[in-house]
């Protein structure tokens, strides 16, 4: 199973049709806020099953703040993040994760990649795939993979 994750598209999605384009066949989608009123043209573009939760930006939207999700064995919490102050800090994230017996944390926002391995769970941020802010400043997004065995991989591909 091939999972793309993105979050922080801010209206701009020349980039998201880029790398479906390369990852195609994707099972799933999940965007993680700030898709500011686009979620019915992601979903068309994705083809597949689309996960989103809404973000600071996504006005007067009637999407979910977060969502829990399992996908295969592992627990997931999707979230923009911005209440829980991920622009501090990852650390109330995570502490919430892990007190709801998540594996798996997955948040926006900061428009930085962020790929963490602690407290025994998984802490992920894709970055923005528009308006990356870490140095260098490539669009970034990440890919959660799941092997025959059922175990989860991850990682972060930046745009070049």
């Amino acid at each position: 199973m091939k999972i793309l994750i993105v979050s922080d598209t801010h209206k701009k999605h020349e980039n998201l049709v880029q790398v479906l384009r390369k990852l195609k066949p994707i099972d799933m989608m999940i965007h993680l806020g700030d898709a500011e009123g686009y979620e019915d043209y992601i979903a068309e573009l994705a083809g597949c099953p689309l996960e989103i939760v809404s973000g600071n930006n996504d006005f007067f939207s009637d999407l979910e703040r977060e969502k829990e999700l399992q996908i295969g064995k592992y627990k997931v919490l999707i979230t923009h993040g911005h209440y829980y102050y991920v622009a501090m800090g990852i650390e109330d994230l995570k502490k919430e994760a892990v007190g709801r017996g998540m594996d798996v944390v997955m948040f926006g926002h900061i428009h930085r990649p962020v790929l963490d391995y602690s407290r025994g769970i998984v802490t992920l941020n894709p970055g923005s795939i528009s308006y990356p802010r870490q140095e260098g400043r490539k669009p970034s997004y990440a890919v959660m993979e799941l092997d025959e065995a059922g175990e989860a991989h991850f990682r972060i591909e930046y745009l070049t």
